[in-house]
């Protein structure tokens, strides 16, 4: 069973998602409610960059956002012009467009958009102009496959794009064609508001955390939410009420005592460990995670382990539970962009790919997908996870002000 425990603060609602007691999710929203990934602005092309292939747009925040000419021209290759235009033959400075966010603001960056537009529902993601069906990968049943192929067929409109998500398994057709017809409203909706409004404009913003993530993690028959907010609790109730058969009570639960949430539940205690540079896994070996502007580096050690009955053992048993911890911790920091791990060295090619399989299995349970590109020459195994929004270690920490983060102080600062 998983558990989803939300504490709403003053400043800010956290939230962490709890699989079998562990921790595998955190996520942080300013009460503001900052995050723009998902949103809809209508634009104003401020510069065109032939040379980068890219242009700069005023969407409204305190950054342009950047637009890559592959944003621009269609999702399908076979639909582009065989030799890719400049993006000066496609934009303009001072056009007016229709883009979402992709990418949050993040350090001195702006958001990063695209005219790709799809909006996520409960059991479908609606793609207005992309043409095309698929079928969450996740569902292997070719019967299963099969029946929502057909009804996406069936629903799918013009240049509709439609992806049965997961948790469309085994549900009826009427709750996923209910969940299709509300996301047209929101197309609809958008696309009179990019009419009737000004650029820059926000035209259309993605839910809430606590609704984003009920909708995309959560199983309301199976799960249960834990908040310590009488306000939000009602909200997610209400939320849940559209996602659940009539008649089914919503499994949310109001914590009321003193002691915060947080504390009660051991999470404080949890999360300042799993955000430690040094992590320590269960046999004694432990990983050392350091974020580079670059990419991420993790260190794999033996530390204190030492119960294999060879060296190749004691290695291969550290690597294994290193790189499930890895999975693990990748997807609860929400660690985006190229991650390098320095597994210790193995020499029997079976142990390599056993490491890989074990890394590979924990993955598949993370939303976001990550990339295994494979083996280094060095022996560094290289990987690439999607970025959306700043790693949750930055809404966490603040970077000091005397190392600048470094974790070193020049000698000539301390005479």
């Amino acid at each position: 069973m998983k558990q989803m425990i939300v504490n709403c603060g003053v400043k800010d609602t956290r939230m962490v998602l709890l699989d079998n007691s562990k921790l595998v999710e955190f996520a942080s929203e300013q009460s503001s409610g900052s995050g723009i990934a998902g949103s809809f602005y209508k634009g104003k092309v401020m510069n065109v960059l032939p040379g980068m292939q890219a242009a700069f747009v005023d969407i409204g925040q305190k950054k342009n956002a950047f637009l890559y000419i592959d944003d621009v021209l269609h999702a399908h290759l076979d639909k582009q012009p065989k030799v890719k235009p400049s993006i000066a033959d496609l934009l303009k400075p001072g056009q007016e467009i229709l883009v979402q966010v992709t990418k949050e603001p993040y350090a001195n960056k702006g958001a990063r958009i695209t005219t790709h537009y799809s909006l996520p529902g409960r059991w479908i993601v609606y793609m207005p102009e992309a043409d095309y069906i698929a079928v969450s990968k996740k569902i292997s049943t070719d019967g299963e496959r099969a029946r929502l192929r057909q009804l996406g067929s069936h629903l799918k409109q013009g240049e509709e794009g439609l992806i049965l998500r997961t948790v469309a398994e085994g549900e009826n057709d009427e709750a996923i064609t209910n969940d299709l017809n509300t996301l047209r409203q929101h197309w609809q909706h958008i696309r009179e508001s990019f009419v009737q409004k000004s650029a820059p404009a926000e035209l259309h913003r993605d839910l809430g955390m606590v609704e984003r993530l009920i909708r995309d993690v959560f199983n309301p028959l199976q799960d249960q939410l834990i908040i310590d907010n009488q306000e939000r609790a009602t909200s997610a109730i209400q939320f849940l009420q559209t996602l659940l058969p009539a008649g089914v009570q919503p499994p949310v639960s109001i914590y009321t005592e003193k002691e915060p949430l947080f504390h009660a539940m051991n999470i404080h205690e949890q999360l300042h460990r799993d955000f430690q540079r040094k992590v320590w896994l269960q046999s004694g070996g432990y990983i050392v995670w350091d974020q580079t502007e670059a990419f991420t580096v993790i260190d794999v050690n033996t530390g204190k382990f030492t119960g294999g009955i060879t060296l190749e053992d004691t290695v291969t048993q550290t690597n294994l539970q290193a790189a499930s911890e890895i999975a693990r911790l990748l997807r609860l920091r929400d660690t985006g962009g190229i991650i390098i791990v320095d597994f210790i060295d193995m020499d029997n090619e079976a142990n390599r790919r056993s490491v890989v399989e074990a890394l590979e299995q924990i993955l598949q349970r993370d939303r976001t997908k990550t990339h295994i590109v494979g083996w280094t020459r060095l022996g560094l195994l290289e990987l690439t996870r999607k970025k959306v929004r700043e790693e949750t270690g930055g809404f966490s920490y603040e970077t000091c002000t005397v190392c600048q983060g470094t974790g070193k102080i020049a000698s000539w600062i301390k005479d």
